[in-house]
Order: C-alpha cells, then sequence, then structure tokens
C-alpha cells in the first residue's frame, strides 16, 4: 500500500467512496452526493497543511484508490489555527485491513509537522470501528455531543475525540 498526496486525478475514486457513505450510512452527515465539480473544489482547497492524502494498492489493471483522509481546518476564528480536524474513509471492500490505520497515522504525522498542536476527530456516536481506529493511533474520548445531527430519520450523536501531537 503506498500513500501519497491526493491530485485532480484522484476525484473520481475518492468520489466514488465518499457519495456511497453519503447515501447508505452515517459516518458523514451530508445528505446529498458530492458532485464532480464539487469534488474537484474539496481536492483544491486541500493543500499545503490542510492537505489529502489517499491510499492506493495494485491489481492486475495497476493502481486502485482503496481510502482517503485528510486534514481540515476545526474552527474558522483565528484562535483555533493550531487544531485540526481529521476525516478517514476506506472502501468497503478494504475495512479491516489497515488501510484506516495507515492512513491516520500518516495525517497525525503531517499534522505534527505543519505545526498543529492538536488533532480532533468527530465521529458518529457508535461507529465502533472508527473509535477503536482513532484509540489506536492514540486519540481519547474528550466528549460527546447528543443529538447534533440527522439522517435517514435518526438523531444522531457525535463522539468527540483528541489527540494531543509531541511539543507543538
Amino acid at each position: 500500500m503506498r500513500i501519497r498526496p491526493a491530485t485532480a486525478a484522484d476525484a473520481a475514486a475518492i468520489l466514488d467512496i465518499y457519495n456511497l457513505e453519503v447515501l447508505t450510512s452515517t459516518v458523514t452527515f451530508d445528505l446529498t452526493p458530492r458532485t464532480m465539480q464539487g469534488q474537484a473544489d474539496w481536492l483544491a482547497a486541500r493543500s499545503g497543511a490542510y492537505s489529502a492524502l489517499v491510499a492506493e494498492t495494485d491489481d492486475e489493471a495497476g493502481p486502485v484508490l482503496v481510502g482517503f483522509g485528510s486534514i481540515s481546518r476545526y474552527r474558522e476564528r483565528a484562535g483555533y489555527a493550531t487544531t485540526c480536524e481529521d476525516s478517514v474513509y476506506v472502501h468497503r471492500d478494504h475495512h479491516g485491513t489497515g488501510v484506516g490505520s495507515t492512513l491516520l497515522r500518516e495525517l497525525v504525522g503531517r499534522a505534527t509537522e505543519h505545526g498543529f498542536h492538536t488533532v480532533m476527530a468527530k465521529i458518529v456516536g457508535g461507529h465502533a470501528a472508527s473509535i477503536a481506529l482513532h484509540k489506536r493511533v492514540g486519540f481519547e474520548v474528550v466528549g460527546q455531543e447528543r443529538e447534533v445531527g440527522r439522517k435517514f430519520g435518526r438523531w444522531l450523536d457525535v463522539v468527540l475525540m483528541q489527540r494531543m501531537l509531541a511539543d507543538t
């Protein structure tokens, strides 16, 4: 598996992974699938400290994108500038294969390199796999937001997790 910066050429594969989650799960609170233009805009906004990475493997036809992750701004106000938020999505055929852990570790490394002080994760309540993934990479549960989201006719909680970064 290779981890590399996402490029515009990855937009369609990222879109496929993400939109499946939008349409069928609560791991994202987006209700409307992204368009290709929306995905291209999202990728264009991910450079420098706020970056996107992809994980790819090889099959008989060549490289296959199996997951992606990003570091995003946590809040708009200037006082939050040293805090970022991670997102990790793995193609369903590759759950449980280490893709998520590898991406998240790389994102934490990038956040450290860019001088962030802490990384936050907001995870839908009850998503045991994502909570376990973040715990494996050193995140701790620091809170819960009750019924802050609504999707598929259900109120959804958010588990807030945090990883402090060394000496930043």
